[in-house]
């Protein structure tokens, strides 16, 4: 292709999975850290070009924002995903970034002509080098699918990559698992060129609240095992007791920040309840709406203690029929109430979110027993 007009260029768009791009000099994975070693092609034993930038040429679906845990966990351990109380919501599922520097991207398409392949401009749309070089070295102007719009659209290019500009190339980025959602789509513009310290004039634009809904799907919680007086085992009649200890449920905060924007979120899910489901219809619940508030010092319930099997207790549930050999399903829920905070005094509300666990419980016929 060079040495030929962009008329006479064939455009090569691929309509690729976001999860992975194919090179012609081996396979590159968007799920690949950035910074990640780059395939060397079969039959050589040499690196091929920056890894640094050809990674991010690859990677359409990872994104750059930066998550850290103020409450100082490392995001790891016995934790658990939210679910959202609303079935009807969820995070963004596209939206920009700053991605290259003019220098990143000038290296970056060096090595694709270098080396062959194609390399990503949004998420859905692939280049070979020739292209790359019309639009962001010449300058010439790019003909542009808009499938929302179902038409083509004219994109202005750049001269040599606007070197000794102040800004960075921004494109679209697809939340992790949703490569292949039709409304990844949206964010269809090409890698276009933002000046430093602005934000695009975009929906699809991030702002502190894309970055508290990232932060929303990156909140892990307590598992919900609650304790039972009896434990496994009641009796028809006599109530068992429902509790948590203090401080087995704290606030948890995800940070999340998109670096060479100064945007930043931080989300907090604050625990606010306990929802009992006894299993079956045949029983009551304390209170009756089956929600046991949390504590002032972080517990919920009260502990049972010897001589209070006959008491109602203020978090628990009585059954009035035997289970007869096939256990009640006792269902525990906790709702986390989700606030955030970020730049410039931005803040609001999210769903609240919940976890859910069941424990067996089986219970017999006696009406009376030793205390």
């Amino acid at each position: 292709m060079p040495g030929l007009t962009a008329a006479g260029r064939t455009k090569w768009i691929v309509a690729l999975a976001a999860g992975s791009v194919l090179w012609a000099a081996g396979v590159a994975h968007a799920d690949k850290p950035v910074g990640g070693t780059t395939p060397t092609p079969e039959g050589s034993d040499k690196p091929q070009g920056d890894a640094n930038n050809r990674t991010l040429l690859a990677s359409v679906s990872q994104s750059r924002i930066q998550v850290t845990y103020p409450d100082g966990r490392t995001g790891t351990g016995s934790m658990e995903d939210l679910t959202s109380v609303d079935p009807n919501w969820e995070p963004p599922v596209c939206w920009y970034e700053p991605v290259f520097t003019p220098e990143q991207l000038k290296s970056a398409v060096a090595d694709l002509e270098k080396n062959g392949g194609l390399g990503a401009v949004n998420t859905h749309e692939f280049w070979t080098s020739g292209i790359f070089v019309d639009h962001y070295e010449e300058g010439e102007e790019q003909d542009n699918f808009d499938i929302n719009a179902s038409k083509n659209t004219t994109a202005e290019g750049y001269k040599d990559y606007n070197v000794g500009k102040n800004g960075m190339f921004w494109r679209s980025v697809v939340r992790k698992g949703h490569e292949h959602d039709t409304k990844a789509w949206d964010c269809g513009r090409i890698m276009f060129w933002q000046d430093a310290g602005t934000v695009p004039d975009d929906e699809h634009a991030p702002t502190p609240e894309t970055l508290a809904a990232y932060a929303y799907d990156q909140i892990d919680v307590p598992g919900t095992k609650v304790e039972l007086k009896p434990e496994t085992k009641s009796t028809v009649n006599l109530p068992t007791w429902v509790w948590l200890d203090k401080g087995t449920f704290k606030e948890v905060k995800v940070r999340a920040e998109l670096p060479h924007t100064g945007l930043w979120a931080e989300t907090t899910a604050k625990p606010v309840a306990l929802h009992l489901e006894p299993g079956t219809a045949d029983a009551e619940t304390f209170p009756a709406s089956g929600d046991c508030e949390i504590n002032a010092d972080g517990s919920i319930g009260t502990p049972y203690t010897k001589g209070k099997a006959d008491e109602t207790p203020p978090c628990g549930i009585r059954y009035l029929r035997s289970s007869n050999g096939e256990p009640y399903r006792l269902k525990a829920s906790i709702t986390w109430e989700i606030s955030w905070e970020g730049t410039g005094g931005a803040q609001g509300d999210l769903p609240d979110g919940t976890f859910e666990s069941t424990q067996d419980m089986e219970v017999q016929e006696i009406q009376s027993i030793n205390r």
